[in-house]
């Protein structure tokens, strides 16, 4: 018997409670919060289940506004910023880029152009080693 996928729980699970918040859900299948983000995210955009969460208050509420340069949308996918991910395991500017073109290119709508260029300087830093 083949074990299930963390997605295809996670997809289960808002089967099951599709209001649940992603936190409830990363705590209750005991998998990570960016899988539930992912995962629920592509479930959003291929119609499998009701739009995320449904507001008890019929008003609703003004989302944050976003800030393109301090911590750009596309930045946090998953929870954590690139840029903070990047400094806690010290990479280099070449490898910080590989991590910042790789993590950004499902969110800026060009997803071919960004693997390239993750590709170049992951090239570039196998080149200088």
């Amino acid at each position: 018997m083949q074990k299930k996928s963390d997605a295809a729980r996670i997809r289960e699970y808002y089967e099951k409670h599709p209001n649940a918040k992603p936190g409830e859900v990363a705590k209750a299948l005991k998998v990570k919060p960016g899988s539930v983000y992912v995962t629920r995210q592509k479930m959003k955009n291929t119609f499998e289940v009701a739009p995320f969460p449904v507001a008890a208050d019929p008003a609703p509420a003004e989302p944050p506004a976003a800030d393109p340069v301090n911590h750009p949308p596309h930045y946090k996918t998953g929870g954590i910023e690139t840029i903070d991910f990047i400094e806690a395991k010290g990479l280099n500017y070449r490898l910080g880029n590989v991590i910042k073109y790789i993590t950004r290119s499902e969110h800026k709508g060009n997803r071919k152009e960004d693997l390239q260029k993750a590709l170049w300087y992951l090239q570039r830093e196998i080149d200088q080693s």
